[in-house]
């Protein structure tokens, strides 16, 4: 009995190695298509082949890549943050600011899909009754007396609903690392 066993929970970790490395290799191969993109779309901008973007080439990059104009304050922030010996944003650069972007619109997504999951009723915001029902499937144990404290503290102009806005806000606090960026 202990040999059969042993065996199984050998194969359960065998397969649980498996499926993490098949994951991390997606991962790589995911991260890597990325990077080549993000370098493809750096070339393409890179008016004259400076070995650098100027403002208007990052705005052309940006709007490659995430479909959308980088606004004045972002671009300023970005230009603002590289050293004075520097004409532009070279490649190491732009490829961290791209790598930033999307780890921010990957999360501003996640934050949507949870909203959505919780206003089942698609109403646009959430009621106590709602968000009630969505921690009753996430958080089953936890109990309604800290889940109304939640709702209170989360419904920051205390309307009795919570906007997709106040509930993003509450996903994003203590993401000091991605709600102090100007275009997150």
């Amino acid at each position: 009995l202990h040999g059969d066993f042993r065996s199984a929970e050998a194969t359960v970790s065998m397969c649980a190695a498996v499926g993490q490395a098949e994951e991390e290799g997606v991962g790589r191969f995911r991260d890597e298509y990325r990077r080549k993109r993000w370098v493809k779309a750096f070339e393409a901008c890179d008016e004259g082949n400076k070995g650098y973007l100027n403002r208007e080439d990052y705005k052309v990059a940006v709007v490659m890549l995430f479909g959308y104009k980088p606004s004045k304050m972002e671009v300023d922030s970005i230009m603002a943050s590289l050293q004075h010996s520097q004409s532009g944003i070279s490649l190491d650069k732009f490829l961290s600011l791209m790598s930033t972007k999307k780890t921010a619109q990957l999360y501003h997504s996640e934050a949507r899909h949870l909203f959505t999951a919780f206003d089942m009723q698609c109403k646009g915001f959430l009621s106590l009754e709602d968000f009630k029902r969505g921690f009753r499937i996430v958080a089953p144990k936890l109990p309604e007396r800290t889940i109304v404290e939640a709702f209170r503290e989360v419904d920051q102009d205390s309307d009795g609903l919570i906007s997709f806005k106040e509930f993003e806000s509450a996903m994003n606090y203590g993401q000091d690392n991605l709600s102090a960026l100007p275009f997150t």
